[in-house]
């Protein structure tokens, strides 16, 4: 009974306990719905006095921009009214102006017609001067126009060589003065030998026995080495030597190198001879890339591509007419440095020009075309400055030179070729020159005999004296220098002298 009444008085403890809950939450959701509405009276009180101040503001911000625009508006119209005043003065102005020009055109139209009365009347007097001229010369308009033409032909020509001949005398001793100081002085400040090579070279034996070993077992040594090389080995009855033959001097020099090695090591079979042809390609590689290197540092000429220093060192094994093409380059460059800073042009251009102007001949035996065109096209490759490379392109002569430094590298190279020793030339090369220049001089009306002498360097030309004066024999000299200029190629320069003489023989009996 005593749960019982437990469970009776709980039951009824929770349902007071629900019923004063739910008293207390009416009563505060009755306060909280007063207390929105309220907020909400409030709210809307709120709102309505903002939209009366704003409506008040926006008036009054309109009344102000309607005043603005009004003052504006008035002072563009008493703008345009200025500007309609000043168009309508300067209409005035045009108006007179256009009146004035009316009045002067006017009397430019009566002035031309009496300047061309008046030249009617000239051309009239003109003409009837002709025919009164024509009648007392007996000679036609046209005959004596062109007997006229003929004398002042013969008189210019007079003149113009006699004046041809005084400002070449001139220039020439003015010139040549100059030049020979300068030249003199740049040889002088360079001091560079000159080393002829064949297309040959000669590897001494320690005996004559090792002949028979380079060449081998039914000649399987010696064909390897050729093969390898690209070079001839002839053995002959030369005492203790073998000579390497070719055309290309990189090949016979490795093929130089890996035979002195191959006698030095004593083991010569197709494998060694292999092994030390490739090793002897390295070390000639590396000589390349040195010998190119130190020519750029002899010469303080830097910035140079990779490849083209390669392409310098390649030089140290070319020659050219029997001159090593590097110490010709290198001695170029130096030349044309001196005189460069002689006259005060760009020395730094000159010498990386001179330094690579024969830059082509690396190549040439690999590429078609001349060494010129072929030293361009590298030079443009490698991205070298248009100074250097219209130099270069000009110091043949097979464009004109644009640039100071451009001459000083022909005049150069010319120098440098030119050296007594520099340059051997064939037999048949030299004759054939010989006969040229004669030919040349001799295809000219009035020459007589010709002779080239001083090795080629000089042609002296007899001349009929009845047939050319000494006017005339100016002007054969200049025609017969061009002509030479045009059809010969030759290192240096040519004189040509022309020789007139005029006797007078008597007898007394």
């Amino acid at each position: 009974m005593q749960y019982v009444w437990y469970v009776v008085m709980l039951v009824l403890g929770a349902s007071i306990g629900y019923l004063l809950r739910r008293i207390i939450g009416e009563a505060k959701i009755a306060s909280a719905e007063t207390e929105a509405q309220r907020i909400l009276d409030q709210a809307i009180k709120t709102a309505e006095t903002k939209h009366r101040e704003i409506v008040l503001e926006a008036r009054d911000n309109a009344q102000k921009l309607r005043a603005e625009l009004d003052k504006e508006s008035r002072e563009r119209r008493l703008e345009l009214q200025r500007l309609e005043r000043r168009l309508i003065n300067k209409e005035e102005g045009l108006d007179r102006r256009q009146e004035s020009l009316s009045r002067k055109e006017e009397s430019l139209s009566r002035q031309e017609k009496s300047l061309a009365h008046k030249q009617r009347e000239l051309e009239e007097l003109h003409e009837m001067s002709i025919k009164e001229l024509e009648r007392i010369s007996g000679l036609s308009r046209e005959s004596a126009r062109e007997r006229i033409l003929q004398e002042v032909r013969e008189t210019l020509k007079a003149e113009t060589a006699r004046l041809i001949r005084d400002a070449e005398d001139q220039a020439k001793a003015e010139a040549e003065r100059k030049a020979r100081s300068i030249i003199a002085l740049a040889i002088q400040r360079c001091a560079a030998d000159h080393v002829a090579e064949n297309t040959v070279s000669v590897v001494e034996l320690p005996n004559d026995e090792m002949k028979g070993r380079i060449i081998g077992r039914e000649g399987r040594n010696i064909r390897t080495l050729e093969t390898l090389t690209g070079i001839e080995l002839i053995i002959d009855d030369t005492p203790e030597a073998v000579i390497l033959s070719g055309f290309d001097p990189i090949r016979r020099e490795v093929a130089r190198l890996a035979l002195e090695r191959l006698v030095a090591d004593g083991r010569i079979h197709p494998a060694r001879i292999e092994e030390m042809v490739e090793k002897a390609e390295k070390d000639v590689e590396a000589i390349i890339k040195q010998e190119g290197e130190q020519a750029a540092i002899r010469l303080s000429v830097h910035g140079l591509h990779p490849e083209l220093i390669k392409l310098l060192g390649r030089l140290k094994f070319r020659t050219s007419y029997g001159q090593n093409v590097l110490k010709h380059s290198v001695e170029v460059a130096q030349l044309a440095a001196n005189m460069a800073a002689e006259i005060g042009a760009d020395v730094n251009l000159a010498k990386r020009a001179g330094l690579l102007h024969d830059i082509g001949k690396a190549v040439d035996h690999e590429v078609e075309g001349s060494h010129v065109g072929i030293g361009v096209n590298l030079l443009k490759r490698y991205r070298e400055s248009q100074g250097v490379i219209k130099a270069i392109e000009a110091h043949h002569g097979d464009v004109e030179p644009q640039t100071v430094e451009a001459f000083l590298v022909a005049a150069a190279d010319a120098i440098s070729a030119a050296r007594p020793g520099a340059r051997r030339e064939t037999l048949e090369m030299y004759l054939k020159r010989l006969e040229k220049l004669e030919e040349i001089a001799n295809s000219f009306e009035g020459v007589e005999k010709s002779y080239a002498i001083q090795a080629g360097r000089e042609i002296r030309i007899m001349v009929k004296p009845e047939r050319i004066d000494d006017l005339g024999a100016v002007t054969l000299v200049r025609d017969i220098v061009n002509r030479i200029e045009k059809e010969l190629e030759y290192p240096g320069q040519i004189k040509v002298t022309v020789i007139r003489e005029t006797r007078a023989v008597g007898y007394a009996k």
